[in-house]
Order: C-alpha cells, then sequence, then structure tokens
C-alpha cells in the first residue's frame, strides 16, 4: 500500500505514546486495479439536477458507487431498510442509471435553484460476524440478556425532542423483527408512560450491526427499556446529546460575528483573505502554497461531422484565452473530379480541400483529414487533430461552413487563466512552528460554495475579536491556524461561472482516443478527495473511479494533482488538528473513511481511547453548532466516515490521520450545495449555515488549545464480574477520560508493547476479557495528550503501574 501504515503519535512534544500498525490483520488487499466503469452519458454543458436514487442495501449502495455516478453526501437509511442517497446527473445519467436497474425519485436541487441560490461505515466482515455469533452464544447459554441498549441519546433540534436508540439483539444477524423501545416520562414514571417507537435493524454488507431509530417525544424519558421477542429484557437511562445553556460561555465581551453577506467565488475568497492579512499584519500572514493549479483555462476546440467514423476533433495548440477562441476551421467541396486532398490557413482561418475521386464525389476519410491538418506546418502550429474517440476514421468527411473553435468558459476577464496560486491565511501571535498548529481547509469539491464562507467567517472573528475578547486572544496566543478557504479554486470558478454541479478540478487526464474531445470536456477533472495516499483506489480501496470521466476519477496516480500536493504539504506543517469542510447533508464524521469491496473490509479503525477522543470533542464541536440555531448534528450523522456514509479511497481525511497522526474531522455543511443565501431561520441558508459551523471551527481550535494544555493524568480502574464459564471472571476497564490501556496477564512489567485494551465493536465501549479468576493484571492508561496515569515509566523499568487481582469484590 501507498504511503505510511505506520503511525507514531508525537503530539505537541509529547513522545510517542501508541503505535499502531496501519495494515489490515489478515486482510489481503487486491491492488489490480478495477476496469473504468461504463459511460453514463453525460455530454458537454449537460445540466444536472440532483436527484433521490433508491437502492435496498448496501450491496446496491456499492454498486451504485461503482458506476462512477457523482453521489452527493446525503444517504438516509428508511424504517425499512431502503437507502436514499442523491446523485448529481444529467437526463442522459438519468437515463444510463435506469437502464443499470437503478430507482430514481424525485428531483431535489435543480440548475434553477442555484441561480436562485447565486441571486441571494465498519469493521470486517469476520470480525463483525464473529462479535455476533460470541453475542448470541452468550445469550443461548443465558449468561447476558439477548437485547443490549448502546445507545439512548435525547437532543432538541430547533425546539423538538428527539430521543435516538441503538441497541444490538442476539438474533439480529437472521432475524428481521423490529425492536420496541418502551420510554417513561421522566424520573419514577413507569415504563410505557411516555409512549414507544420502533428502532429497525442496520445490516451491512450482509452483517447485522445493530438496530436503530429516532423519534420525536414531547417529553424528555428517563429510563428505556427493550423487551427483545424472547422476553429478555434491557434497560438504559437517557443522557443528553449535545446539551446547551442559553448562553454560550465563550461569547460576551462585544464578540462580533456575521461577516458574510454573499457567496464569494475564489477569487474573491483569496481578496478577502490578502485584505485581512494587511489589516492585521502581526497577527497574520498569507501564505502562497507551493504548487500552482493548472488554471482556468482549456484549449479550443471544435469536431467536424456528425458520424463517429468521420468526426474529426480539432484543438489549438494554445489555450483558448491565447488566441485559440479566435480560430476557425471549414471543409470545402472543390467542385472538381479528382482534386487532391489540400490545407491552406488565411490568418485564423483554416480551409481543408477535401479529395474528390473520378466521378467529384468526396473521397477524404477523417483519418486522411487528420494527417494533412498534423502534416500541415501551418495549420498544425494552430490545431492538432484527431479521429473521434480512437475511431479508425474511415468514414468520408463531408464539406462544413466555418466552425470556430472555443474553450467554451464564460467566466469574466477578471478570472484569471493562467496557472492559479493557492492561498492560505496563517493566523496565530507566533506563526514559527512553536505552538500546535490546527488547519480548516475548503472547496475540495467547486460547487461546495458555503463551506468557504465558514472558513472566511472563522479568520474574520479571530482577527476582530483580538483586541477585546480575551477566550479569541487566547486561541491566536496560543496556536498557529491555518485557514485556505478553496483548495480547488480552477473548479470552484467553473462551478461559479459554467457548470454549478462541478465537483472536481478542471485538468483533462483522457487519452486522445478516449474522451478527449469537445463533447467530453464538462466531464474532465480529478475528484481531489479521492487522489491522497492512505487506502485509495491504488491500494485497492473503494468509492473512487479509473475513468477519467467519473465524478470520483481519483486521478493518473496518487497526489498526481497540485491541488492534492498543497494539502500534503500543509499536513506537513506544525498541525495537530483539522477540519475538512465540505456540504451536504449535516454530517460530522472521522477516519475510516475507505474500505474495500467486496466486503467491506475496512481501512484501520481508531482504537478505543482515539474514538472515545473523537467523541468527547465532537460532541463539543457540535454543542457550539447547536447554540446558534438549535440544529443538532444526530448521532447517526455522526462518527467515522465508513459508518454513516459510503467509502471514499484516498479521502484527505484519511491521509492526515493514517499518514500524519492529526486528528481529522469533515464536517458536511447543510442541507445542499448552494442553498438560498437567505432562506428560512430553520431551513437552507448560506448565511445562518456559516454562522453555526463558524461556531463549530472555533469549538475546534478551543479542542485544540485545551488539548495542549492538558497536564493532567488519567486514571484507570479495573472492573471484575462473574463469568457464566466455572472459574473464570469477565474483566473490564474504565477512564476517567478517553485514554488507552496497556495490560499484561502473565505477570510481566506493562509497556506499549502490551496488549492494548480494545473496543467491543462498532460504537460499543470496551471489550470484556474473560480471565481465570485469580489472575494478576498489571495495567497502566495514557491519553491523547500523551499524560501516563501515575507519571508511571512504561520502558520496562518503571514499578508503580496498577496492580490487582481479578477477584469478583477484590
Amino acid at each position: 500500500m501507498a504511503g505510511s501504515r505506520l503511525r507514531r503519535h508525537a503530539l505537541f512534544g509529547v513522545t510517542s505514546v501508541i503505535v499502531l500498525s496501519m495494515a489490515v490483520p489478515g486482510i489481503a488487499i487486491n491492488q489490480q486495479l478495477p476496469p473504468p466503469p461504463d459511460d453514463l452519458g453525460r455530454t458537454a454543458d449537460e445540466v444536472s439536477d440532483v436527484v433521490e436514487v433508491h437502492v435496498a442495501d448496501t450491496e446496491e449502495l456499492d454498486r451504485l458507487v461503482a458506476t462512477g455516478v457523482d453521489l452527493d453526501h446525503h444517504v438516509h437509511v428508511h424504517d425499512d431498510g431502503e437507502i436514499e442517497v442523491h446523485a448529481v446527473v444529467t437526463p442522459n445519467e438519468q437515463a444510463s442509471l435506469k437502464a443499470k436497474g437503478f430507482e430514481l425519485g424525485r428531483r431535489v436541487h435543480t440548475e434553477a435553484d442555484t441561480e436562485a441560490a447565486l441571486e441571494e461505515r465498519e469493521e470486517t466482515i469476520q470480525a463483525a460476524i464473529a462479535e455476533n455469533e460470541e453475542f448470541a452464544a452468550a445469550a443461548e447459554l443465558a449468561t447476558v440478556s439477548d437485547v443490549k441498549i448502546i445507545r439512548a441519546d435525547y437532543y432538541t433540534s430547533f425546539g423538538q425532542g428527539v430521543l435516538s436508540v441503538e441497541a444490538k439483539w442476539a438474533n439480529g444477524q437472521t432475524a428481521t423483527n423490529a425492536l420496541t423501545v418502551q420510554r417513561d416520562s421522566g424520573p419514577g414514571t413507569e415504563f410505557g408512560s411516555g409512549g414507544q417507537q420502533n428502532i429497525s435493524r442496520f445490516v451491512d454488507a450482509g452483517v447485522y450491526l445493530y438496530h436503530r431509530g429516532a423519534a420525536s417525544v414531547a417529553t424528555r424519558p428517563d429510563r428505556v427499556r427493550i423487551v427483545s421477542p424472547s422476553g429478555d429484557v434491557a434497560i438504559a437511562e437517557v443522557t443528553d446529546w449535545l446539551p446547551t445553556d442559553d448562553e454560550d460561555p465563550f461569547k460576551g465581551d462585544g464578540y462580533e460575528e456575521g461577516f458574510i453577506n454573499s457567496y464569494l467565488t475564489p477569487t474573491e475568497l483569496y481578496e478577502r483573505i490578502h485584505a485581512l492579512a494587511a489589516e492585521y499584519p502581526e497577527l497574520s500572514e498569507i501564505v502562497e502554497l507551493p504548487h500552482k493549479t493548472n488554471g482556468y483555462r482549456r484549449h479550443a476546440q471544435a469536431l467536424l461531422g456528425s458520424a463517429n467514423a468521420s468526426r474529426v476533433g480539432i484543438d489549438s495548440v494554445a489555450w483558448g484565452h491565447e488566441g485559440g477562441n479566435d480560430l476557425r476551421i471549414r471543409t470545402i467541396n472543390p467542385g472538381a473530379a479528382d482534386s487532391p486532398l489540400s490545407v491552406s490557413v488565411a490568418g485564423n482561418d483554416i480551409t481543408v480541400g477535401l479529395a474528390t475521386n473520378g466521378a467529384g464525389a468526396l473521397s477524404s476519410t477523417a483519418a486522411q483529414v487528420v494527417a494533412a491538418l498534423n502534416a500541415d506546418p501551418a495549420a498544425s502550429a494552430l490545431v492538432f487533430a484527431y479521429t473521434y474517440r480512437g475511431n479508425a476514421g474511415g468514414g468520408v468527411v463531408a464539406a462544413q461552413d466555418f466552425v470556430s473553435l472555443s474553450d467554451g468558459l464564460a467566466a469574466p476577464d477578471s478570472v484569471s487563466r493562467e496557472p492559479h496560486p493557492v492561498y492560505a491565511i496563517r493566523i496565530g501571535k507566533h506563526r514559527d512552528g512553536s505552538k500546535p498548529g490546527v488547519l480548516a481547509y475548503a472547496q475540495e469539491h467547486a460547487r461546495e460554495w458555503v463551506p468557504p464562507l465558514v472558513t472566511i467567517e472563522t479568520a474574520e472573528r479571530l482577527l476582530r475579536n483580538y483586541a477585546h475578547h480575551g477566550p479569541t486572544k487566547q486561541l491566536v496566543n496560543n496556536l498557529d491556524i491555518w485557514i485556505a478557504p478553496s483548495i480547488n479554486p480552477d473548479g470552484g470558478h467553473y462551478s461559479f461561472y459554467d457548470r454549478s454541479a462541478q465537483r472536481r478540478s478542471m485538468t483533462r487526464h483522457c487519452a486522445v482516443t478516449g474522451n478527449y474531445d469537445i463533447l467530453a470536456r464538462g466531464n474532465w477533472g480529478v475528484d481531489n478527495n479521492r487522489n491522497y495516499t492512505e487506502y485509495s483506489l491504488f491500494d485497492g480501496f473503494s468509492g473512487a473511479s479509473t475513468s477519467c470521466t467519473s465524478d470520483t476519477f481519483a486521478g493518473p496516480a496518487e497526489l498526481s494533482e497540485p491541488e492534492n500536493k498543497n494539502v500534503d504539504w500543509l499536513a506537513q506543517q506544525n498541525i495537530k488538528f483539522s477540519m475538512n469542510l465540505h456540504s451536504s447533508g449535516n454530517y460530522f464524521m472521522w477516519s475510516p473513511g475507505s474500505y474495500a469491496t467486496p466486503g467491506r473490509i475496512s481501512a484501520p479503525r481508531p482504537t478505543l481511547q482515539e474514538e472515545g477522543y473523537f467523541w468527547g470533542a465532537s460532541s463539543r464541536i457540535l454543542t457550539a453548532i447547536k447554540r446558534y440555531r438549535g440544529l443538532s448534528v444526530t448521532p447517526a450523522r455522526t462518527g467515522p466516515i465508513s459508518d454513516v456514509l459510503y467509502s471514499a479511497a484516498g479521502n484527505s481525511g484519511d491521509m492526515l490521520w493514517y499518514k500524519y497522526g492529526i486528528y481529522a474531522w469533515n464536517f458536511e455543511v447543510g442541507t445542499s450545495f448552494q442553498p438560498p443565501f437567505e432562506g428560512t431561520p430553520t431551513g437552507g441558508s448560506a448565511r445562518r449555515e456559516s454562522m453555526e459551523f463558524a461556531n463549530g471551527l472555533v469549538e475546534m481550535m478551543r479542542v485544540a488549545y485545551d488539548f495542549s494544555r492538558d497536564k493532567v493524568r488519567p486514571e484507570s480502574v479495573m472492573n471484575v464480574t462473574h463469568s457464566a464459564t466455572p472459574g473464570m471472571v469477565d474483566v473490564t476497564f474504565t477512564t476517567s477520560e478517553p485514554a488507552s490501556v496497556f495490560y499484561t496477564l502473565d505477570g510481566s512489567t506493562p509497556t506499549y508493547e502490551s496488549t492494548l485494551y480494545a473496543s467491543a465493536g462498532i460504537r460499543e465501549g470496551g471489550e470484556t476479557l474473560t480471565v481465570p479468576a485469580g489472575t494478576m493484571v498489571h495495567f497502566f492508561s495514557v491519553d491523547a495528550a500523551g499524560n501516563v496515569e501515575r507519571n508511571y515509566r512504561p520502558d520496562g523499568m518503571g514499578k508503580n503501574f496498577g496492580k490487582a487481582r481479578a477477584v469478583v469484590g477484590g
């Protein structure tokens, strides 16, 4: 596999505390690249809509992803198990998907919506099956209840109370029953007094994970109960998800916000951060990233003829804006028998005199016209000719009046056509690498217009509140903050001025024998969030395409694109925390973000400690988002990407986490790419979404600050309970904060090479160890910041580790 597969934590100057093997144990991933998917048939300049696609299960979802279709980030699992996703597709692509057996639903977003906006999951199958079998076996032996409640979260969204419940049933792998959750109506009340709700199976690639579901509730329940179909009972207390106070403790003291007034093109985004840096030179600077993009530019093109065998593709040698757009070409009938094929050039006009036979009929084939144009010195200095998509070109070319070549680009002259520099604003009192770095970057995907606004709003808040707001000054004085509002300026400009649904960059990687011609030019570019180094398409992972016209095209190689090299460069600075801002779907996610099919073999999952840290920090960030107008990013849309969405091989979050050890999150802002700027108080609104997610981005910086100042050592406790097996006991560990526990069972001194206490399964907490009664357990814990319990030195020489004998009540 490409890239680093061994990650050593060294955060904020704290020497390595955890060594993680990043290979997938016991799994051989097929690294042979898949064949390109079938061309779905989008033509140049064809308008796209966002359309619902309904698939039966996750296997069908993987089949849809494998077509290379451009998917929005919306994935909704209905109670009956059907999955609804949103595809960004043209009419021709819709017809192709229907022909492949996919069911399309309503149009969610159209080009008209964009115009209005401008105006104003999972572990490997083997591990999951084994876990299910172990749970089922224990339940059959009546050693545990056959149902357990994993989460019961109460939250409000726009003032409405909601209860989200996740539970696991021993027979969930084979039985399709829903589970009924009974709610009380508050402390001391009866189960059922607050009503009940059903939760449904969540099955991924044929493997049962858990039941889940949410329902509106009139009053906050204190406890919930599930009685399984076999009569076993599970009871759990309800916890608050994203609780908020009436006031934001971070703000006050004249805190200023609300600096976004409209959508901003990449050019305008860069102008905005340049102006900010000029206004606050003591606190910020502009950094031009090392790699310029290819530029908002194309060669001018034309296509002669209509039948494939007689078509001739024409590209200008110069870029369109450098003269290619001034060229014209025609083919003429000389009007005489036995005329030879000829080429002449007069200024910017190229004339092909077609050959005729003895009867005066035209006889020049497409291949012959191509050869003649490319052989003529004057013509070949202006244009390059080719047959249509690798066709032999045996068809006779017809006479055709002048056709103007065009690059088809509509942006005004104020948008540069040259290779484009990519800029970041670096904010901090000390910008010398001595402070922990935080990175926020947006617009990997061109059409996502709200995320860049979040970055600008955040930069404005940090600089304009510094002088009079203590908590902001604390962040700017103690962090090194990098904000890159547009990673993909070429695609961003193309989305604003030419094709609003543009996802990718603009670079053409198609071969001259393929989709090289003018009819394909709206389909070029690389999906910048599939071109990174870890668990990529080139490693055999899913969710990216080898097709140069697919909207998930991974490019010709890992990090082949300047946009991606820039993110890799940023990651090599002093970055410890990052946020990749995307839209849409109101998700909040982290690694793993990719898996291999068949089997959905996941990239390595975080340790129990890392997962706990991700969840704890996420709760803080999402609570800050909610404070703005009551929006709750739900528990079902929070977690590792492969748990809550679909595979995205070669995404940037995985590179930052697995290669560089950066705590990397991913916002999915709002519910559409280009919502109305104002919108409604509780609906899609670019301005409001920018405000609430800027809250979250600032809170991530507070998380980073607190992490850097964390000197509190964790504490761990070993818990011992009776086991179903005679002579054995069950052992678990709890910690005072998210922390890793290393332990030995043979009396040896615990070190970082000892066994790491692991997760029981996806979203299920710590595992249960079954050991002989009386076993002496040695252990210690270490938190994410590197603080070791009791200041123990885990080098084999320390003695003050935890010691406990595995005895119930001992």
